[in-house]
């Protein structure tokens, strides 16, 4: 089985494995205790922290661990949104920001703070332009990931952190897709990561605030991790953590080099191996081992399915996969084609015959999938008829909509429409998607009776 799903979570890194089997026996004791077992403890607690604090290119007294990345991301950006609210109660954060980020503003939304979403452009990153433009008098916080989670585009965090620090606006950076790679450039003021997207084990999220940032924790405090992070810590879980961290980093310079070099044939070489696909993300700002495409008339849970019986674990932002009803918050924030979506993410030691034989079997997979849902061929017919036909797509789910519309489309002449109905969220997105691909127009969307009428209009 080769595992292609490393931005979920990466396979545990030896030296973690080492890490935590030996911290099982030395690290199980109270690191508050002044007793030997505590001391020992205590040492191996230090000896992570400053390990992980290297790495991040912070100070060790600037670094806490946390249960999770998640909970680092909402620690991290409940309390720098407290220590700041005599500046104001405006968030600013990217539309394509992770999960936890996003949880954290709608919860500083329910709570009457203001937040505003940075839009992207069709890469995935924002600009440096749109971030100063959302900065406002009262603004007590900005958040941007330094590398989406999804299509692995880098965002220009660096630029956007100085643009806040002149504005004296403290950025919260989401690294955890990035830190295994690199330090995170720039002034930034807070910074989230999680240890299992490196190699280390679950369970470990890191929070650094920088030295003068205004932080006040929220909920019971508690005399653990500066007051930043309640409870018992899993020591042994830490240590793995750091230890697998540094590691990563020794080796990440020609890593990444030979990743990068399989993630550009797998962009390259699926456009030409497989018709009507939207390879998307930045094709240079990118993570090495991430690469994200999708495939227009494809179900996204069938086309997995597929991979994983021919032996690949990847992962899909499509709408219709069995754990999601609506597009990808990121894809939708993108414009792109979301049906048929996967992401591929390459594991440190990714095998160059496991990439080959994915492309070797991609084809036949997406083929297998489009004859089940009876998709066009490529070489549909054109056709000479009605100026305006309707498609009645209500009750059906990705990709059948766009199925639809491109074998009704043949039948409109020139200058001729289609008038989808649908009432799939989806559909809003991968109708005007299709256009794109297809070089035809979208002339927007009308209500209806039942769901929404999205127009296309054929130009050639």
């Amino acid at each position: 089985m080769a595992y292609f799903d490393a931005g979920s979570a990466a396979p545990l890194h030896p030296v973690a494995r080492q890490g935590l089997l030996a911290a099982l026996d030395e690290g199980w004791a109270d690191p508050s205790r002044l007793y030997r077992e505590g001391r020992r403890a205590r040492l191996l607690l230090d000896a992570a922290r400053e390990a992980a604090a290297e790495a991040v290119g912070c100070r060790a007294d600037e670094l806490v661990f946390t249960s999770s990345g998640t909970q680092a991301v909402h620690s991290g950006v409940a309390g720098a949104l407290a220590g700041r609210r005599r500046v104001g109660r405006h968030l600013i954060v990217s539309a394509v920001e992770h999960s936890s980020v996003l949880h954290s503003a709608e919860a500083f939304e329910a709570d009457g703070g203001a937040v505003t979403r940075v839009p992207v452009e069709r890469s995935g990153a924002v600009t440096v332009g749109s971030y100063e433009e959302a900065l406002r008098s009262d603004t007590a916080l900005a958040c941007l990931q330094s590398a989406n989670h999804e299509v692995g585009t880098e965002q220009p965090v660096a630029e956007v952190a100085e643009v806040c620090r002149a504005a004296g606006v403290p950025l919260l950076v989401d690294a955890a897709q990035s830190l295994g790679w690199g330090p995170v450039p720039g002034p930034w003021s807070l910074l989230t990561a999680s240890a299992h997207k490196w190699g280390g084990p679950p369970g470990v999220g890191l929070l650094a605030v920088r030295k003068g940032v205004r932080f006040v924790a929220r909920g019971p405090v508690d005399e653990r991790e500066s007051g930043r992070a309640a409870g018992f810590g899993n020591l042994p879980a830490i240590v793995a953590a750091a230890a697998s961290l540094r590691a990563v980093r020794a080796e990440a310079a020609a890593e990444a080099a030979r990743l990068r070099e399989l993630t550009e044939r797998i962009r390259a070489r699926v456009p030409r191996l497989v018709p009507d696909v939207e390879v998307v993300g930045d094709p240079e700002r990118r993570l090495p081992g991430t690469v994200t495409f999708s495939c227009l008339y494809v179900d996204g849970e069938a086309l997995l399915h597929g991979l994983d019986r021919e032996g690949f674990s990847v992962s899909s932002g499509s709408s219709c996969t069995s754990s999601t009803l609506t597009p990808s918050h990121v894809l939708k924030a993108m414009g792109v084609l979301s049906e048929g979506n996967v992401r591929v993410s390459l594991p440190a030691g990714a095998a160059e015959e496991d990439v080959e034989r994915f492309l070797a079997v991609l084809p036949d997979v997406v083929a297998e999938v489009r004859e089940k849902l009876g998709a066009p061929s490529a070489a549909a017919a054109a056709g000479v008829g009605r100026g305006e036909l309707v498609v009645d797509a209500l009750g059906k789910r990705c990709p059948v909509p766009v199925i639809e519309l491109a074998k009704a489309f043949g039948g409109v002449p020139v200058g001729g429409t289609v008038r989808v109905l649908s009432d799939d969220e989806a559909a809003r997105l991968d109708i005007p998607a299709w256009c794109e691909m297809r070089g035809q127009e979208y002339a927007g969307e009308e209500p209806a009776d039942r769901g929404t009428a999205y127009l296309v209009r054929r130009v050639s």
